[in-house]
């Protein structure tokens, strides 16, 4: 289990043969396991979830196999519903968010729509790459599941069109937009973002050959500014397509009708695409922490334990002192707030993503 900004996420199934060459696996060491291999019972693997020290019932939001392997894979997707089915018969309400470019069956989502409690939303990952030693398997595929999710009526689960990697000269042609706005019609919402470019994931390129995206490597996602506008205004001019958002918890609340579980609200400019009424759900559900009601929250966090509250404004909370970034996001989580790490400053208008392709401010 690890702490992801968008989820307490779950992944006792490793392994995935689809091959992506930008893929997170890279960076854990598993990019070698390709067969899915289960490393303990659905039902062991559900217990540790819920008795988690991070684990708040009908709070935290959750992810399931979302970076070791895809939910879908024959063999993986027999242990996604049996945890599932798990969770939600507890009548737990958690957000539960499953990522996905493989094939969905008219069986699976009838099984999915079964579930009563949880609020499930699918992220079906699409790039348009066409070039097979970066993305083996077609991202067509995860179009046509979406599709095909989102045709069921009525449907208690939500679709997000997962626009990603973009990655300028790769897919970012006029082309390419044009066909992410037609297809995002499909979803309930739809969201983008860039690439990890890690150190793992970068010599895995000069090693294979493969044309480099960049010149560096950076902490956070890459979408450079241009690449930002030139999404914008894609969508902009596309009738009919889905409502976009920046950041992946934005989607998933605007998808189910609720307030981002992030707080992405103290930061405005993040929300300036974003539609009026889910602007006020989000302004009626901000509410700044005091400090002392951060140190408190952590108290039974033995890693938090040289936690620092420098400041709190309307924007965030900068903190300190955190060995890494799952307290951080299980504050974030707890009080639906922004919680930054004064290590890793979040500069006004860049939106949280890596230095490559912005101007430095002055």
């Amino acid at each position: 289990m690890e702490y992801r900004k968008s989820g307490l996420s779950l992944n006792h199934v490793q392994g995935c043969p689809l091959d992506c060459a930008y893929c997170i696996r890279h960076t854990y060491g598993l990019w070698d396991s390709r067969k899915p291999t289960a490393l303990m019972s659905d039902a062991e693997a559900v217990e540790l979830l819920v008795r988690h020290r991070y684990f708040r019932p009908h709070t935290t939001p959750l992810q399931i196999f979302n970076r070791a392997t895809d939910p879908l894979l024959p063999g993986v997707k027999d242990h996604l519903f049996v945890c599932l089915e798990d969770l939600d018969g507890r009548g737990l309400t958690n957000h539960i968010l499953i990522i996905t470019r493989f094939i969905l069956k008219p069986e699976d989502r009838e099984r999915l729509n079964a579930l009563a409690n949880l609020k499930v939303t699918l992220l079906f990952t699409y790039s348009g790459i066409t070039d097979k030693r970066i993305e083996p398997f077609a991202s067509s595929i995860a179009a046509v599941s979406m599709k095909l999710a989102s045709e069921l009526r009525p449907r208690r689960y939500r679709t997000v069109f997962y626009w990603r990697p973009l990655v300028p000269g790769l897919n970012d042609s006029p082309e390419h937009l044009a066909t992410a706005a037609e297809l995002s019609k499909h979803a309930d919402a739809a969201v983008f973002t860039g690439l990890f470019y890690r150190g793992e994931i970068a010599d895995y390129y000069k090693a294979n050959g493969l044309p480099e995206p960049y010149e560096g490597t950076a902490r956070r996602k890459i979408v450079p500014e241009t690449l930002e506008q030139r999404v914008l205004e894609a969508f902009a001019h596309a009738e009919g397509s889905a409502v976009l958002f920046r950041k992946t918890s934005c989607a998933v609340a605007y998808a189910h009708g609720l307030p981002d579980y992030n707080g992405h609200y103290g930061i405005r400019e993040l929300c300036d695409i974003c539609p009026v009424r889910q602007l006020q759900l989000c302004a009626g559900a901000h509410n700044i922490p005091t400090a002392r009601q951060l140190q408190e929250a952590v108290v039974d966090l033995p890693e938090a334990a040289g936690l620092m509250v420098l400041d709190v404004t309307e924007r965030a909370a900068q903190v300190e002192g955190l060995p890494d970034e799952q307290p951080r996001y299980f504050l974030q989580h707890r009080f639906a707030f922004q919680i930054h790490d004064a290590g890793h400053p979040h500069l006004l208008n860049r939106h949280g993503r890596a230095e490559i392709g912005w101007e430095q401010p002055a």
